[in-house]
């Protein structure tokens, strides 16, 4: 006999763990399943760090929905007594008239963003860490930082299990089915009744949400550790989060958190992956190859080879813009897919509102522009 919920969330890492927190906290019986074990490693949030930013040069309408997230890090860490977000500031650099640089002077004018354009003269006084390439204009932006990215899953995972949310994990969907009215879940090992279902299946959405022909292309990413030179460790501790849009790719990075390396990586590219199972997780010296270049280019005080690597999955959907929606044929299963490498920021905002849209008919949150049938 199937074990009845009133609300399935399919794959709990970082979107999942949101959605089960925020459901079950408002006496929702819910069940989490997930087919490797918690906080793992083999999907998309992971990695030690994630920034969050307001500037969002992918497009202006995200900042009404990452204001929101900010006020709800700020409420799940006061609900943990937990720190999750370090404000570390964000430092931009990139070609005026580039995405990267244009996109968020753009997202700045229509929101009256706290982002300032620093002169390269100042920058290169202001952030001596970094080269900055002389037609470059440089932003930054004060109140961005980072978020622990293992502790915000794992915060979300046990603030949920407070509010008695029945977490399975390394069990694997097999089918689901849905009337519309009730969803059916079966796993390796069982089968599951509720009222409602979440699709939070990150690299395997496409899989698990095969009917809908989803235009989702996942792509193999690494994310290295470099060692600091010591005289510059503490430089690299009070160092901005940064992100350099360049003719060889977009770089992202972090301050120096443990003492010893800074954490780097390259936002654009990546390796299409047929199946999210069988993703090659040793380090090529293909990977490593543009990011040494950009360490030798911008950032002279890390040692240019990696002391060690993670591998993890970018969902990318049409125009990099995130799917949350409800299922076309059935309104009791709802999908949120296609992060597109820029998402886990708003986890806590996208949980709420996939809570919203599966325990009731709406949500205040602004994801309209995040149908699944964009215009």
């Amino acid at each position: 006999m199937a074990r009845t919920y009133d609300c399935i969330v399919l794959g709990v890492g970082g979107f999942g763990s949101a959605a089960l927190y925020h459901a079950s906290r408002r006496g929702a019986r819910t069940l989490g399943l997930e087919q490797f074990s918690a906080v793992h490693d083999r999907g998309s949030s992971h990695g030690e760090s994630r920034i969050i930013r307001r500037a969002y040069f992918e497009h202006p309408d995200y900042v009404p929905l990452v204001n929101a997230a900010y006020g709800l890090w700020a409420e799940l860490e006061d609900a943990a007594g937990r720190a999750l977000y370090t404000r570390s500031g964000l430092l931009l650099s990139g070609p005026r008239h580039d995405g990267v640089i244009s996109g968020t002077l753009l997202a700045t004018r229509e929101h009256g963003l706290d982002i300032g354009e620093v002169t390269l003269t100042d920058a290169r006084r202001r952030f001596p860490l970094f080269r900055f390439p002389g037609d470059h204009a440089v932003l930054y932006e004060p109140e961005a930082g980072y978020l622990r990215v293992e502790a915000c899953v794992r915060t979300h995972l046990e603030q949920a299990a407070s509010f008695g949310a029945d977490v399975r994990f390394n069990e694997t969907c097999v089918a689901w089915t849905s009337d519309g009215k009730t969803v059916q879940v079966t796993t390796d090992r069982g089968r599951y009744e509720a009222a409602a279902l979440i699709v939070t299946a990150g690299a395997w959405s496409a899989q698990v949400l095969a009917d809908l022909d989803l235009p989702l292309t996942v792509r193999r990413k690494v994310q290295f550790w470099h060692p600091v030179h010591r005289a510059s460790i503490r430089l690299h501790q009070a160092s901005p989060a940064f992100l350099f849009d360049l003719p060889g790719g977009t770089f992202y990075g972090f301050p120096c958190i443990d003492a010893r390396t800074v954490k780097v990586a390259e936002h654009s590219g990546g390796t299409v992956v047929e199946d999210p199972a069988r993703v090659d997780r040793d380090c090529r010296e293909e990977d490593i190859k543009p990011i040494e270049q950009f360490i030798r280019a911008v950032l002279p005080n890390l040692h240019p080879r990696p002391q060690s690597h993670s591998v993890c999955l970018y969902t990318m959907a049409p125009r990099e813009r995130f799917i949350v929606d409800r299922h076309p044929r059935f309104r009791n299963v709802v999908v949120a897919a296609g992060f597109s490498g820029h998402g886990f920021k708003f986890t806590p905002a996208i949980g709420h509102a996939l809570a919203d849209l599966a325990l009731g008919d709406t949500t205040a949150l602004p994801i309209g522009f995040l149908a699944m049938r964009q215009s």
